[in-house]
């Protein structure tokens, strides 16, 4: 079982950036794939980005894209996720999510979660 640690949450005015981490331990991370989710207060948990195992491809929701930017380092077993752009809809608790088997951009019950970091986006 791999355990997940965000970070880098935080209160951003709109326009602004924050870079997101998400650090694993327990299992080798280069064998899950990687993705974001973020769920807004009332609403339910949607997918944000997602990363393949060695990083090679990169996926986005429509939403973000162009303005997020998803990576991978594997030998510090860390998944970011760079947001610029900010708008005050980006607010939400964002969790990064892990899977052995799956590109994680659906919240699947098999997926591994951390705890979330909220992000902030003031206008």
């Amino acid at each position: 079982q791999v355990q997940l640690v965000e970070s880098g949450g935080g209160l951003v005015q709109a326009g602004g950036s924050l870079r997101l981490s998400c650090t694993a331990s327990g299992r080798t991370f280069s064998n899950y794939a990687m993705g974001w989710f973020r769920q807004a207060t009332g609403k339910e948990r949607e997918y944000v980005a997602a990363i393949v195992k060695n990083g090679g491809k990169t996926f986005y929701a429509d939403s973000v894209r162009g303005r997020f930017t998803i990576s991978r380092d594997n030998a510090k077993n860390t998944v970011y996720l760079q947001m610029d752009s900010l708008k005050p809809e980006d607010t939400a608790v964002y969790y990064c999510a892990a899977n052995p088997d799956f590109l994680p951009t659906v919240p699947r019950r098999d997926n591994y979660w951390g705890q979330g970091t909220q992000v902030t986006v003031s206008s």
